[in-house]
């Protein structure tokens, strides 16, 4: 599999646009125009993967200096469950094989209706080396929780820290 970096000047194609809007709750994404400023100001690895030429997904990373904030991951509907979403994880890990990775994800621990889709991904993340750290914030009803992997610990103030530079930033309210 290959890789392409996505910058503000190279947005990519339709379809990046399309799994990235597809593949995340409308109240879970940064507006398109919004995260295209985001990645320069922010400097936000936004990566796509190929796989001989087909356009499988992306992941967008913010790095910071005492962890990494992982945003978004993707791989399209019709690739999904062939190994794609293990290899595109494995290459990002191993990109930052040194240092910890943090992101949240919708609680496979709330009642809803997509609870088993939850807990698939709860699974897939902890048989890829992420262990949960058991720290949670609702958004408008939403559980998210924590992973983690690398070292150290994640705590509410670590996550209040990061969710404040984004802040400085962006703002949802401000897109609307």
């Amino acid at each position: 599999m290959i890789t392409k970096q996505i910058t503000a000047k190279n947005k990519g194609d339709k379809e990046i646009k399309e799994l990235y809007e597809s593949g995340f709750p409308k109240n879970e994404q940064i507006p398109w125009n919004d995260l295209m400023r985001l990645i320069d100001e922010m400097h936000l690895d936004f990566t796509t993967y190929y796989d001989a030429g087909t356009f499988v997904g992306l992941t967008i990373l913010y790095p910071r200096p005492s962890f990494n904030w992982f945003w978004y991951f993707a791989v399209r509907e019709e690739l999904r469950n062939k190994g794609y979403g293990q290899e595109m994880l494995r290459m990002l890990m191993g990109k930052y094989k040194e240092q910890t990775i943090v992101f949240d994800m919708e609680s496979h621990r709330q009642a809803c209706d997509n609870i088993v889709q939850r807990r698939r991904r709860h699974e897939f993340y902890l048989r890829n080396g992420f262990r949960d750290t058991n720290v949670f914030r609702s958004y408008d009803n939403l559980e998210m929780t924590i992973m983690i992997i690398g070292e150290g610990t994640f705590t509410l103030q670590d996550w209040d820290d990061m969710t404040n530079e984004l802040r400085q930033h962006w703002r949802w309210e401000d897109s609307m």
